[in-house]
Parts: C-alpha cells; structure tokens; sequence
C-alpha cells in the first residue's frame, strides 16, 4: 500500500512540473509572438517606404505620438545588431535581417510546440495513469478510456491558469 501511495505522488508530481513547464512554454510563445509581431510591423514599415522615398511620412515616436519627416530616396535605417548595439543599414539590409530574425523566431516557436505537443502528451499519460492507480486502490470501477475523455468538454479554466489542456485537471488532492 506503501509503495502504490509514493507511485501515486511520484506520477502527482511528475504531472506537476510537466505543466509548469508547459505553462512556461506558453509564456515564451507568447513573448517570442509579440517579438515576431513588431518584427513583421517594422519590416512591412520599410516595405511601405518606396525606392524614391517619401514625402510627409508620419513616424510613430511612441504613445500615440507621431512625427511628419521626409524620407530620401537614399535613407537607410538603424537597426539593433546585438547586445544593445544599433547600426545604419539600407533599407533593403534592414528587410533582409527582420525577414531572417522572423524565420529564426517561426522556427524556435515551431521546436517550443512540438515540446509543448509532447509534453502535453505525456501528462494526459500519466494523469490517466494516476487515475487508474487511484481506481485500483481505492477499488473503485476504472474510468473511461481516454478515446471518451477526449469527446467530453474541457473543464472551464481558472482565473489562475488561462488555458487548461486536455486530461491536465489533476490536482494532488485527487
């Protein structure tokens, strides 16, 4: 009994720190996402910008301020190249290092979601484990198959936690 009790807290445990982790990789989505996002603002910016430049162009300072400059044909940009350093570079180098940086960030992502995918995984596993222990000490009739787990609705999520997964509502109070 001894033994089923410490599995049933070892798996409790693990389900735990698989959806912190999952909750971190949701943060870091959705903070590389808003990196992407101005990313793809600025380089759509310099795209709007024509060879010949442009006249009267409004350029946001922050704060819902913007200020009229004119935009020579032969106006570069500054952009950031690292550890706080910003450099002048032609219109057409500064599309292409956003253009790079928005790929690098879109794979990045892709690899934190097939993490979160696998993780994800592995928790609905072994919380249906721990469910199934839980049947067989308790001698209780065993649940459902996961396959009909999956056809019921979610849970509504907590104030807490934004978004729940699928199988993930364990708690160690269970």
């Amino acid at each position: 009994m001894a033994d089923a009790r410490e599995d049933l807290q070892r798996i409790a445990r693990l389900v735990e720190a698989n959806r912190e982790r999952m909750e971190s990789l949701e943060q870091q989505m959705r903070r590389l996402e808003s990196v992407r996002m101005d990313q793809m603002s600025a380089l759509s910016a310099l795209e709007a910008i024509p060879d010949e430049g442009k006249r009267g162009s409004m350029v946001p300072l922050g704060a819902g301020v913007q200020i009229i400059t004119d935009i020579p044909a032969d106006a570069g940009a500054v952009v950031d190249i690292g550890s706080g350093i910003q450099a002048e570079r032609t219109r057409e180098e500064a599309k292409a290092i956003l253009a790079t940086r928005n790929k690098e960030l879109e794979s990045l992502m892709d690899r934190m979601r097939s993490e979160f995918d696998e993780l994800e995984a592995k928790t609905i596993q072994l919380a249906t484990e721990f469910n199934e222990k839980i049947a067989a000490v308790e001698g209780a009739p065993q649940p459902p198959p996961a396959e009909a787990q999956e056809t019921t609705e979610e849970r509504p999520a907590t104030a807490k936690k934004p978004r729940r997964r699928r199988g993930t509502d364990l708690t160690l109070d269970d």
